[in-house]
C-alpha cells in the first residue's frame, strides 16, 4: 500500500484495502479544474456501476490490474425506464460517462451487460474533448462505444466487441493495433462524422476478427448515420466474415455520394481485391500517409 500511495493519488478496491470500494467515490472525490493527471488505481474486481466523469473533473487516469481483472460494468439499455418512468435512449444507457477532458484509462474493461438482444446498450459515452485508451476492452452488443461530435479519442492496443454499430458517432478516433471483433452479423461502424471534420475513424495495423462459428460474409465495415461518415482502414487484417463489398449505405443511394470510406493495405479473407463497393475507395500509399497519427492527432501523445 505504501508504494501504490506514492504512485497513485487514490485506489479504489473491493475488499475495503483502498481509499474507496467504488469508482464512482473515487472520481467525487477527485479535484476540480486540475491541470496534472490525477490517477486512480483500480484494483481487480467487477465494479456493477453507472460511473460518470463530470466535466469539471479533467486529467483523470484509471489504471486498471489488467482487462481480465478489473471490469466497470452496468447493464442499462436504451428501452429501460429510468426513476423518472422514461426510457434511458441510447445516449443515457451507458455504463461509463466519460466529460472531464484529458481523460486517460489503461488496463481495464468498460462493459455493458445488458445482452445480446437489448437493444442499444453502451459500454461508454465520451463526451470529453480529448480521451485515451490503451489496454482496454470494450464488451457489449449493440452501440458499445460512442463518442461525440467535437472529441478526438486515441485507442492504443485495445479490444472492441459488438454486434451492431458497435463503434459510432461523429467523433476523430485513432485506432492503433486494435481489435474488433463481431459477436454476430452486422455492422461495425456507424460514423457521424461532421462534413467539415477531416478525420473520423482511422484503423491502422488492427485486426477485424469475428467469434468461433461467425458466418462468412456477415459482417459490414460501417454503414453512415450521418451523410459524411469518415471512415479509413489502413494495413489491416480482416477477417472471412467481412462482406466481400465492405459497405453498407443505410437504405439510401444519396449517401453513397457522401461518405468517405477508404482502405490501404487491407488483407486477409475479408478482402477480396475489385469487390469493394465502388462508391468507396482503395487509397494509394500516397494518399494512406495523410491518416497517420501524427496526422490524425498532431503531438498529443498521452502513453509517452
Amino acid at each position: 500500500i505504501i508504494e501504490e500511495k506514492k504512485q497513485y493519488d487514490l485506489v479504489v478496491a473491493k475488499d475495503g484495502s483502498g481509499n474507496y470500494t467504488t469508482v464512482q467515490a473515487a472520481v467525487d472525490a477527485a479535484p476540480r479544474s486540475a491541470v496534472k493527471t490525477f490517477t486512480i488505481l483500480i484494483k481487480q474486481g467487477i465494479y456493477k456501476e453507472v460511473i460518470k466523469v463530470p466535466a469539471d473533473k479533467p486529467f483523470i487516469r484509471f489504471k486498471g490490474e489488467g482487462p481480465e481483472k478489473t471490469t466497470l460494468t452496468f447493464d442499462n439499455f436504451a428501452k429501460r425506464l429510468n426513476a423518472d418512468g422514461k426510457e434511458y435512449g441510447t445516449s443515457g444507457s451507458a455504463s461509463v460517462f466519460i466529460n472531464g477532458n484529458n481523460f486517460v484509462a489503461e488496463d481495464l474493461t468498460f462493459e455493458n451487460s445488458a445482452g445480446m438482444n437489448a437493444g442499444q446498450a453502451l459500454a461508454i459515452n465520451i463526451g470529453a474533448q480529448k480521451s485515451a485508451f490503451k489496454n482496454c476492452r470494450f464488451l457489449g452488443h449493440q452501440d458499445t462505444y460512442y463518442a461525440g461530435n467535437g472529441t478526438v479519442q486515441y485507442l492504443k492496443d485495445c479490444f472492441i466487441a459488438g454486434t451492431v454499430d458497435f463503434i459510432f458517432g461523429g467523433s476523430t478516433a485513432f485506432f492503433e493495433n486494435c481489435t474488433i471483433n463481431s459477436l454476430r452479423g452486422g455492422y461495425l461502424t456507424a460514423a457521424s462524422t461532421p462534413q467539415e471534420q477531416k478525420y473520423g475513424y482511422v484503423f491502422q495495423n488492427c485486426k477485424i476478427t469475428g467469434i468461433a462459428g461467425l458466418q462468412s460474409a456477415s459482417v459490414y465495415l460501417g454503414r453512415p448515420w450521418r451523410p459524411y461518415a469518415n471512415v479509413v482502414f489502413i494495413n489491416c487484417e480482416m477477417a472471412a466474415h467481412i462482406r466481400p463489398e465492405g459497405w453498407h449505405n443505410w437504405g439510401n443511394a444519396e449517401n453513397e455520394k457522401t461518405a468517405r470510406y477508404a482502405e490501404y493495405g487491407s488483407r486477409g479473407a475479408g478482402y477480396q481485391e475489385g469487390k469493394r463497393q465502388v462508391w468507396s475507395k482503395q487509397l494509394s500509399a500516397e494518399e494512406a500517409k495523410a491518416y497517420s497519427k501524427e496526422n490524425v492527432l498532431g503531438n498529443w501523445n498521452p502513453f509517452l
